[in-house]
């Protein structure tokens, strides 16, 4: 649908910023509008694809060929408003959790990156060009890291510990697993899509006779591509896609148009700099390379997209991530002071941190009961409550055992080989601080 001329264009501006008004009212951040063209990252999508990275989310190679334009989703479709929306990161680490990595002759502590901070201010605009972080220092004990092939000196490892800054342990005395920062609250997808089939009525009622598609993650379109286009942000080496002012912690949505609005510029340049925070961090070295992830590795679609048994060789770094990881985002710079504002996603602090032992005496009723409503739904029981056996047998406390021994009588597979794991890992640890022999945990 298009505004005949000569006020087209002065018809077109008017309308697009009432929308972004209109946007920003109902919670959203970030606000930008792309033209409805092929996807610039299609064929990027594809080569990702093509190199085995999306494991079981047979989702994405099954609608391949939609993604490339965003007109399999609105027929006629013109213009895609793109929308970001912040999330809550409660309660966090210094730094991020890790596992304990294997090294030849023994085990080394994890490592984590705390990258130097940027130097100036941070820009207000998406084209600000601040220096990149200065490199970390090498010296005495280092260590090659990650995708990067950066090294990493002995004064910036950290030691695990399953409990969360000034929270002590879960209440009964037992460590609490952690959660992803956007799990920490209602299903987001819903909670989002809401919001944007209001504004795509609101579209609809001061356009008549166009039409509108709202989404919230639920139809084949690269978000991020779009986002980018429509100038929100740059995709960094983590995949994310991070704004000067607002870092990377927030969801994305889109409402499409067959309207001609007026685009904003896209983002352009990187601001990553030679930063690899990020690759350097990541528990399982799940990215390939810069701007790459190979999502078979990650800790987020380990915990929440497979559906087997999580392989025994990345079982020790989960460490105790329950469900997702921020870990790639908890140490990029551009989140050191984003986020300041109180989001309109609401944080639910009672869902960041869970006694993943609790979580074992759930019946498919308590789950449903508890968790309906959560992000937590997608991978189901089944998933969650493997999730909570693997976090306990890293953790390595005794006091599991009873809960653990209990889900050995779970009638989900994925549960009962997970308990089993997890008893062997606590009882090997057990059974080596008496001996003295070193506590590696075993394959």
């Amino acid at each position: 649908m298009s505004y005949p001329s000569p006020q087209r264009a002065e018809a077109r501006a008017s309308l697009s910023e009432r929308l972004k008004e209109q946007a920003r009212a109902l919670g959203f951040e970030l606000v930008g509008i792309a033209p409805a063209t092929d996807a610039d990252g299609f064929a990027r999508f594809n080569s990702w694809l093509d190199r085995g990275f999306a494991g079981e989310m047979s989702y994405l190679p099954k609608f391949r060929t939609e993604r490339q334009n965003p007109n399999s989703i609105l027929e006629g479709v013109r213009s895609v408003l793109m929308v970001g929306m912040e999330y809550g990161r409660g309660e966090r680490q210094p730094n991020p959790l890790t596992p304990f990595p294997k090294k030849e002759g023994g085990t080394e502590p994890p490592v984590v990156l705390s990258p130097s901070p940027l130097r100036g201010g941070v820009g207000e605009g998406l084209q600000a060009q601040p220096p990149p972080p200065p490199p970390l220092p090498k010296g005495k004990g280092e260590q090659v890291l990650g995708a990067s092939g950066r090294t990493a000196s002995v004064n910036e490892r950290v030691v695990f510990s399953p409990f969360p800054s000034g929270r002590g342990d879960g209440g009964g005395g037992s460590p609490l697993a952690r959660v992803a920062s956007y799990a920490a609250g209602p299903d987001y997808h819903r909670y989002i899509w809401d919001r944007l089939n209001t504004l795509a009525a609101w579209l609809e009622a001061e356009a008549p006779g166009s039409r509108t598609e709202a989404v919230a993650d639920t139809a084949p379109l690269l978000e991020r591509d779009f986002a980018r286009r429509a100038g929100l942000g740059w995709v960094g080496k983590n995949t994310m896609l991070i704004n000067t002012r607002r870092g990377s912690f927030f969801f994305l949505g889109a409402v499409l148009t067959d309207l001609e609005l007026e685009p904003d510029s896209p983002s352009t340049s990187s601001h990553c700099g030679t930063c690899t925070a990020c690759l350097d961090a990541c528990p399982t070295r799940a990215f390939a390379e810069p701007f790459v992830l190979d999502a078979t590795k990650c800790i987020s679609y380990l915990t929440i997209e497979l559906r087997s048994d999580i392989p025994v060789e990345l079982r020790g770094s989960v460490g105790n991530w329950l469900y997702g990881c921020d870990v790639c985002q908890d140490v990029c710079p551009w989140n050191r002071n984003a986020g300041s504002r109180t989001p309109a996603f609401p944080h639910e602090p009672d869902l960041a941190w869970i006694d993943p032992a609790e979580l074992l005496d759930l019946d498919a009723d308590a789950f449903r009961v508890r968790f309906k409503k959560t992000s937590f739904w997608r991978n189901r029981r089944a998933g969650l409550l493997r999730n909570a056996a693997i976090v306990l047998g890293n953790i390595g406390d005794e006091r599991s055992l009873p809960a653990l021994e209990k889900a050995l009588t779970d009638p989900e597979d994925v549960i009962r080989n997970a308990a089993q794991w997890a008893i062997d890992q606590i009882r090997y640890r057990t059974s080596s601080v008496k001996s003295g022999l070193p506590s590696a945990p075993s394959d």
